[in-house]
């Protein structure tokens, strides 16, 4: 970040993406003519891999092959098969990912089996942080009868005390990034257990796991790695802690010979133990086929990208009178930046109709998702000069605006 000087003019940004190595990423995405999307920390659009991946496998598999697409297309090894292609974007290795269930889901299946495993009877989650990540150990406490302590933004490590915290990489609403080698040190050094959720970090930070010195974590791969609404989550689970911890939810797909029918549970090794029901296959296809973007691609030229993105549009934001919510230094940012204003739903939807479109989080946060794959440094530049405009003419300002959609 240090050599990234700020453009100045709309040139400046045309120059920056004559030199883009990721430029080329923007031809594999389905997206229409005339919208700035920043909403890829939220849902990522679609790309011309994962359109293709679900229509194979709904015509070779489904409509050709039916119940024998499980052996004949692997569908019963499909996910493993795409945890160990994402394994690499998060520096895990290829047995230790397995996409499957939802990140609730799959918080609340990391946590219940490392409870046992800590040195204290204690869950840990702070206030500020994701509300299922809240509202999954709040439900976890209450079956279990473990102690749970809600932390003030940042104190998470401070409260552990040898407990299982559950916290976010990149912070859903400030875009703020967490110290995974300092947290995991301190934890492990008190024989707690941290979970971390990955959902705004895997794919378009440099996530490092195990050379952090991560064990257990779980995110989404709708966002950033564009598997479509509703793709199924993963879990990582590192392979030396694997064969001591026990599923709560140890359903037949995690069992070690599924096929045999056998009365008494034996789970898969590694991550695999952790599946339950039967996988979402046409899901697991257009999410195999999303991925396929990025082979070949250095994730540390992703993160420096997206940073750099963010950076042009906080620099621009603040400039048009938006209050920054989100740290300005670049490097304890993700890939989406937060900014205020008081009437910011109404501006989300005035955005809306000038082609523009971000998210909206109560009671007056902006997000901008700044995804490196797709957008290029001069469309975002356009983009603030426009809202730069909707602010100054106060085009939000209509009852219309006002109206608030049941999705945010």
């Amino acid at each position: 970040m240090n050599s990234f000087h700020f453009p100045q003019s709309r040139g400046d940004v045309e120059a920056l993406d004559a030199e883009d190595p990721l430029a080329h990423c923007r031809a594999a995405f389905a997206l229409p003519e005339g919208v700035t999307y920043l909403v890829g920390h939220s849902l990522g659009p679609a790309t011309q891999g994962a359109l293709m991946a679900l229509q194979r496998a709904a015509d070779d598999g489904w409509v050709r092959d039916r119940v024998g697409a499980w052996n004949s297309a692997n569908w019963i090894g499909l996910a493993e098969q795409v945890g160990a292609k994402l394994a690499r974007l998060i520096g895990a290795g290829e047995r230790e990912v397995l996409v499957c269930d939802s990140v609730s889901v799959n918080l609340y299946k990391l946590a219940a089996s490392a409870q046992p495993l800590a040195a204290a009877r204690r869950l840990v989650v702070e206030e500020d942080e994701f509300p299922t990540d809240q509202y999954i150990l709040e439900g976890l406490s209450s079956m279990t009868g473990v102690e749970l302590v809600r932390a003030a933004p940042g104190q998470g490590i401070a409260e552990l005390k040898g407990g299982v915290l559950v916290k976010s990489l990149v912070n859903y609403r400030t875009g703020e990034v967490a110290d995974v080698a300092a947290d995991e040190a301190a934890a492990q050094a008190e024989g707690g257990l941290i979970v971390w959720d990955l959902s705004h970090a895997t794919g378009v930070l440099d996530v490092r796991l195990k050379a952090w010195g991560a064990r257990l974590a779980a995110g989404c791969t709708y966002k950033y790695l564009n598997g479509g609404p509703g793709a199924p989550a993963f879990v990582f689970v590192d392979e030396a802690l694997a064969p001591e911890l026990a599923s709560p939810l140890p359903g037949w797909m995690g069992h070690a010979r599924p096929f045999d029918f056998k009365s008494a549970y034996q789970p898969k090794e590694g991550a695999a133990r952790f599946a339950a029901g039967t996988p979402p296959i046409l899901s697991l296809a257009a999410l195999d086929g999303a991925l396929d973007i990025f082979q070949g691609l250095n994730m540390a030229d992703v993160q420096q990208k997206a940073r750099r993105l963010s950076q042009m549009c906080l620099v621009l934001a603040e400039k048009a009178g938006l209050k920054i919510s989100c740290p300005i230094e670049a490097d304890r940012r993700g890939g989406h930046i937060s900014v205020r204003h008081c009437e910011g739903y109404a501006v989300v939807r005035a955005m809306h109709d000038w082609g523009i479109e971000a998210d909206f989080r109560a009671p007056d946060t902006i997000r901008f998702g700044l995804s490196p794959l797709f957008l290029s440094y001069a469309e975002v530049w356009d983009a603030m000069q426009e809202l730069t405009e909707i602010l100054e003419t106060r085009s939000w300002d209509k009852a219309c605006y006002r109206e608030k959609a049941v999705v945010t």
